[in-house]
C-alpha cells in the first residue's frame, strides 16, 4: 500500500520538502504517493513562484531511490485560490497564501480517502505509516494539540502542521468549504488552523509523538520545527530545518545530522530554474 502524503508551498520551501522527504524515506519502506499543492502568484509577489516540474522530478528521485514504486505529483491550486481567497481579509498575514492550500485537498479527485498532510518544516524520526494506521472513528481530521494554542483556545486546539485527513468524511461534511468561507469573509488569528479547529464536527487528538513541537523523544515519529517562544527575555524563535547552523547551534538538535548532511551535499545540485510560463 502506498503512503499518501500532502505538502503545500512554493519554490521558497523547496529545501524543506527535500529535508522532509529525505527523512520520510529513511524510515518508511512502503512506496510513497506524494502530492505537492502549489500555485503561481508572482503577480502579487515575485517570491510567490510555484514549485517547478524539475523540482518535482528531483523529489521523486529521492523517493524512488528507496522504493521504485513511489511517485511525486504536482497539483496547481491557483484557480481555486483566486476564486475563493484572493481578496480575503486574511491574505496579508505573517503567513503566505500557500498555508491555505491544504484546504483544497478535497478538490483533488485522485487523492485517497485518507492522507497525511505535512508542513515543509517537519522531519520524520520514525515511520509515518504509523500515523496513517490511526483509527479515525468518524473524525474529519486527527492532529496533536498545539504547544501554545491549547492554553488559549481550548484543550483540543490542534496544530495543523501535521494532520491525518479523512477526506471521505471531509467531503461529506464540507469542512474545507466552510473553512474557506470563514477565512474569505472574516479576519481570523492563525486563520486556516483556527478555522479547522473551530468548524470540524469531530476531531481526534493524537499523542504528541506524531507532531513533537519541542524536544525529540525516543518514540517521536515527526519533529515539527514550528515557532517557539522564549520567555526570558521574551522573544519568538522560528528556526527551520534548512537553517542548519541554527538547528545545531541554537536548538542543539543533533538527532537529524545525517539528514541535514545529506541535504547540504545535495543543495549545490538543486534544480532552481523558475519557468516564466505556467508548467503545471
Amino acid at each position: 500500500m502506498k503512503i499518501p502524503i500532502l505538502y503545500a508551498g512554493n519554490v521558497r520551501v523547496f529545501d524543506g520538502m527535500v529535508i522532509s522527504l529525505l527523512s520520510v524515506v529513511k524510515h518508511c519502506r512502503a512506496p510513497l504517493d506524494v502530492w505537492i499543492l502549489t500555485m503561481d502568484l508572482r503577480d502579487i509577489d515575485p517570491a510567490y513562484a510555484p514549485v517547478t516540474e524539475a523540482q518535482r522530478a528531483y523529489l521523486e528521485e529521492i523517493c524512488r531511490a528507496k522504493n521504485a514504486e513511489s511517485r511525486v505529483r504536482l497539483y496547481d491550486a491557483e484557480k481555486h485560490y483566486r476564486e475563493t481567497l484572493l481578496h480575503a481579509p486574511n491574505q496579508n498575514t505573517q503567513y503566505t497564501p500557500y498555508t491555505f492550500l491544504r484546504l483544497y485537498a478535497d478538490r483533488i479527485p485522485d487523492l485517497p480517502d485518507r492522507v497525511i498532510y505535512l508542513d515543509t518544516d517537519t522531519v520524520a524520526m520514525g515511520d509515518v505509516s504509523e500515523l496513517l494506521a490511526v483509527r479515525m472513528n468518524g473524525a474529519e481530521l486527527a492532529g496533536v494539540r498545539d504547544r501554545y494554542g491549547y492554553h488559549f483556545f481550548g484543550i483540543n486546539y490542534l496544530n495543523a502542521g501535521v494532520l491525518l485527513l479523512n477526506l471521505a468524511r471531509i467531503r461529506e461534511t464540507g469542512l474545507f468549504a466552510k473553512c474557506l468561507d470563514l477565512c474569505g469573509h472574516k479576519k481570523v488569528f492563525l486563520p486556516d488552523q483556527t478555522a479547522l479547529n473551530r468548524l470540524a464536527k469531530k476531531k481526534k487528538v493524537l499523542p504528541r509523538r506524531f507532531n513533537e513541537q519541542k524536544n525529540i523523544r525516543k518514540n517521536t515519529v515527526i519533529r515539527h520545527f514550528s515557532m517557539t517562544i522564549r520567555w526570558i527575555p521574551f522573544r519568538t524563535q522560528n528556526i527551520k530545518p534548512w537553517n542548519v547552523e541554527g538547528v545545531r547551534s541554537v536548538l542543539r538538535v543533533t538527532e537529524i545530522d545525517d539528514i541535514l548532511n545529506d541535504y547540504l551535499s545535495r543543495k549545490p545540485d538543486f534544480p532552481s530554474e523558475i519557468s516564466s510560463e505556467k508548467e503545471l
